[in-house]
């Protein structure tokens, strides 16, 4: 953890997914040698004062150092099950959370971010109109909607932003382009050919 390290967000690894498209177990995919999993663990560790990873069942082979690992509270329900959980184990009142097939994660964009309206119960990018709900940021305040989804089988984080009682903040492209980055941080992997373009793409100081 460095001295710049954000105080009062929490950073979620949420690492569970199926992996269905990319054929095998995205939490072992490497670029440059080194696992995405552990790239993001290392800068979400590196970025926040507090990190927890959540994952759907353990996993012997996965190995987690310095953090503290969480289970599914909700079990079968993907993405927002993790985010649920990930709310519940922050000791902080707001998270970052960030799934765990994104190479190309920048640490700029995530105090972008964090910072863009820290009275906001979420904040998330919409770009070329489509929103991405794992890289961004949640307060406790969603925990109560999020089980609520669960409760009635609708799991796309999505419908979240909708809510009339949320406070809801959006990232848009133009906000995003005085960091000089670019978007690639909200790029993440989900075929076999999006694996071969980020081990081509990211180089070998990333």
């Amino acid at each position: 953890m460095s001295e710049r390290s954000l105080v009062n967000v929490t950073g979620v690894l949420i690492a569970g997914g199926k992996s269905r498209r990319m054929g095998r177990d995205k939490r072992f995919l490497k670029v440059k040698g080194k696992s995405v999993f552990d790239r993001t663990l290392s800068l979400l560790m590196d970025t926040f004062v507090e990190t927890v990873v959540v994952l759907a069942e353990p996993i012997e082979s996965l190995e987690v150092r310095d953090c503290r690992v969480v289970y599914d509270v909700i079990p079968n329900a993907g993405s927002l099950g993790g985010l649920y959980t990930g709310l519940l184990a922050a000791a902080q009142p707001r998270i970052f959370a960030v799934a765990c097939d994104m190479p190309f994660l920048h640490p700029d964009v995530i105090r972008y971010m964090v910072s863009f309206d820290e009275m906001a119960d979420v904040v998330v990018a919409e770009l070329q109109g489509q929103f991405h709900p794992m890289h961004a940021v949640y307060s406790k305040r969603c925990t109560e909607f999020l089980k609520a989804m669960a409760e009635r089988q609708n799991l796309k984080i999505q419908t979240l932003y909708r809510s009339e009682a949320l406070r809801v903040a959006v990232v848009g492209a133009n906000d995003l382009s005085s960091l000089g980055v670019g978007l690639r941080s909200f790029e993440n992997i989900n075929t076999p050919d999006d694996l071969t373009l980020a081990d081509a793409a990211i180089s070998d100081k990333s």
